[in-house]
């Protein structure tokens, strides 16, 4: 999606947001300008982004801090055991945040994006 986020991060980005959706559209739009800012220490991979606004128009929603895509994570064995949220604020990229919703199943970045694709 873009050369300026870490790979597994656009590529989460990438699958979460949906291309057919007019304002996910608006907000693929802004990847390319994205930065990671920091990321959450306990390892689940959440990451907050800085965004050149002077770069991209925002996204088609309010003002405040809206959930801009929640999309639930299933293993291979047909657990769900957490979720990816992508937060926007005003329009604009916020940040990208993994949550764990089991204590049997190890949830983070690199195991969302596995979840996340689709089957070959």
């Amino acid at each position: 999606m873009t050369d300026s986020l870490p790979e597994d991060i656009a590529d989460v980005l990438d699958l979460v947001l949906d291309p057919d959706e007019p304002t996910h559209i608006a907000l693929r739009r802004q990847a390319p300008h994205l930065r990671v800012k920091s990321r959450c220490n306990c390892g689940c991979g959440t990451a907050y982004f800085e965004l050149d606004t002077d770069a991209v128009e925002p996204a088609p929603m309010g003002p405040g801090t809206v959930v801009a895509a929640d999309v639930q994570l299933v293993t291979e064995t047909g657990e769900c055991p957490g979720e990816v949220l992508v937060f926007a604020q005003g329009g604009y990229l916020s940040w990208l945040e993994v949550c764990s919703w089991s204590d049997d199943v190890e949830v983070n970045l690199a195991a969302a994006r596995r979840w996340l694709q689709p089957p070959s």
